[in-house]
C-alpha cells in the first residue's frame, strides 16, 4: 500500500491509508487506545480498538513512548471532534523504533532556555512546527511575488570588503596573508549592481549583525530580502513594498490557516494587511504625533524626541498601535540613515527613504530609500560618513556608467514570521538562532 501523509488525509475519507510516523501523545480507556501521530507534515488522531488487530500489536500500542517511530494502516473516517477533522482506525501496527531514553520535551511546562537548549527537538512540537511551515509558505510566496513581476533571483556575496551601513556591529573574518573580510550586513549594493544590469533583481540571503543586543528583534544571523529596480523612484518602492506585504499576508491567510490556529493567531488582525491601502507619515507628522501620544498616553512612559533624532522601538510600537495595517514613515533626517540615500529635493536635510512599520507593536520589518544616482554626491557622503573610498571604487563604478535613479529596500523574514505568527520573541521564528546569548545547538 502506498503511504499516505497526514495533511492529504481527507483524500482518502472512507479508504485504508498507510501512515509512518511518530507518536506524540497516547491515552487509553479500557479496550481503545488513543495515539496522536504526527508525520511532519501534520497531526492525526488514530484509534486501536482490542480485536481489530493483533493482540500482540494491541499490546504494543498500550506501552508506546513519545516519539516512537511506528507504521500504521487503517480505515480513514471523518470525526469533527479530532483534531483536523480526521481519524485514522487502525488495523495494523508495526514498530519501527523506540527512543533509546525518555524523550526530554514531556506533556508540560518547559522554559525557554530549556526548550532553545533543546531546539533541534523542540521543533517536532505543534507550536514551533507551526511557526516553520509558516516561514517556509512566506519564503515561497517571496519567490513566486518577484518571479511573477519579471525580477531576476540574483546571490550575493556572504564575504565583503567593507560595510554597508555602519561599521560597529561587523563580523570580522580573518582571510590569507593578514587580509581582512566581513560577514555581510546586507546584500544591497550587489543588488545595485544587478538592477543596473537586469533591471529588477532580488537578494535572499543570511546577512549578520555583530549586535550585543538582547532584545526580542534582534538576531546575530537573519535572513532579508532585498529587492532593487532601475529607474524606479521612491513612490514606486513604497508601492512596491506595500504590494509585497498584502501579498505575503494574503498567502498565509490562505494556505496556512490551520498552523495560525494551532499558534491561537487572531487571523482578523491580518486581514486588513492583505487588502492593501496602508496608511503614510511624513517624518515631521511622525515627531508630532509622537508628542501628541506621550501627552495623552502618559502611562507609556513614551520620550519625545527632538527634530533630526531617530525613532526607537518604544515609539514604533506606539505610532503603529494606531492603524491595523502596516504604517509607513517616510522621508527622515538624512543625519539618520545610510550614506547611499537621495535626498529630499522639497528638503535636503531628508532623504528619500522609508521605513514600514507592522501593527501591534512589532516595529520595523521593511526599511528602503531611494539611492543617491549622482556619482559626485555619492563620492562625498562617502567621505562625509568617513568610508574608506578605495572599498566603493566598484560602487563608484555603477555611477560613472550609465547612472540612473534606482530604488529598492530590504525586508526582515524573521521580524515578518514573527509578526504573522504573533510572536514574542524572533528567536522562534529561525530554526536554530544565533543570538549574542546563545550559539547553542
Amino acid at each position: 500500500m502506498q503511504r499516505a501523509f497526514i495533511d492529504e488525509i481527507s483524500k482518502y475519507d472512507g479508504q485504508e491509508a498507510l501512515i509512518r510516523g511518530w507518536v506524540t501523545n497516547r491515552r487509553s480507556k479500557g479496550k481503545i487506545h488513543f495515539l496522536t501521530l504526527r508525520d511532519g507534515s501534520g497531526y492525526l488522531q488514530a484509534t486501536v480498538f482490542k480485536g481489530e488487530l493483533p493482540d500482540e500489536q494491541f499490546e504494543q500500542a498500550d506501552h508506546l513512548p513519545q516519539e516512537a517511530a511506528i507504521e500504521v494502516r487503517g480505515l480513514v473516517k471523518a470525526d469533527s471532534r479530532a483534531p483536523g477533522g480526521y481519524e485514522l482506525g487502525i488495523k495494523s501496527l508495526k514498530v519501527i523504533s523506540l527512543p533509546s531514553e525518555e524523550y526530554r520535551i514531556t506533556p508540560k511546562e518547559h522554559g525557554v532556555d530549556f526548550l532553545m537548549d533543546n531546539r533541534h527537538l523542540w521543533m517536532r512540537h505543534r507550536r514551533p512546527w507551526a511557526v516553520l511551515r509558516v516561514r517556509d509558505e512566506l519564503e515561497r510566496a517571496i519567490h513566486d511575488f518577484f518571479g511573477g513581476r519579471g525580477f531576476i533571483r540574483m546571490d550575493a556575496p556572504i564575504l565583503t570588503p567593507n560595510a554597508v551601513e555602519g561599521t560597529s556591529d561587523l563580523f570580522e573574518v580573518d582571510l590569507f596573508d593578514g587580509e581582512k573580510a566581513y560577514l555581510s550586513q546586507s546584500g544591497q549594493l550587489y543588488a545595485e549592481a544587478g538592477a543596473l544590469a537586469f533591471g529588477k533583481v532580488y537578494t535572499f540571503g543570511p546577512t549578520f549583525r555583530a549586535e550585543r543586543s538582547k532584545t526580542r528583534r534582534h538576531l546575530l544571523e537573519f535572513w532579508m530580502i532585498e529587492p532593487e529596480v532601475a529607474f524606479m523612484t521612491h513612490e514606486e518602492n513604497i508601492q512596491l513594498q506595500e504590494d509585497l506585504l498584502a501579498y505575503l499576508v494574503g498567502r498565509v491567510l490562505e494556505g496556512r490557516g490551520e498552523e495560525l490556529k494551532l499558534l491561537e493567531r487572531d487571523a482578523a488582525k491580518l486581514e486588513p494587511t492583505a487588502q492593501g491601502h496602508f496608511p503614510r507619515l511624513h517624518y515631521n507628522e511622525a515627531i508630532e504625533m509622537v508628542k501628541k501620544i506621550a501627552q495623552e498616553q502618559p502611562e507609556l512612559e513614551l520620550q519625545p524626541l527632538a527634530w533630526g533624532e531617530d525613532f526607537g522601538a518604544p515609539h514604533e510600537a506606539a505610532l503603529s498601535a494606531r492603524y491595523d495595517r502596516p504604517l509607513v514613515l517616510e522621508k527622515y533626517p538624512a543625519a539618520v540613515k545610510a550614506f547611499y540615500m537621495e535626498p529630499d529635493p522639497d528638503d535636503p536635510r531628508l532623504v528619500l527613504s522609508d521605513d514600514m512599520l507592522a501593527p501591534e507593536g512589532y516595529g520595523e520589518i521593511i526599511g528602503g530609500s531611494q539611492r543617491i544616482h549622482d556619482p559626485e554626491l555619492l563620492l562625498k557622503r562617502i567621505r562625509e560618513h568617513g568610508l574608506p573610498e578605495e572599498v566603493f571604487d566598484w560602487y563608484r563604478d555603477l555611477r560613472a556608467f550609465g547612472t540612473v535613479p534606482h530604488a529598492g529596500f530590504g525586508i526582515g523574514l524573521e521580524r515578518t514570521v514573527a509578526w504573522i505568527c504573533g510572536l514574542q520573541h524572533v528567536r522562534e521564528a529561525i530554526p536554530f538562532p544565533r543570538m549574542y546569548t546563545r550559539m547553542r545547538p
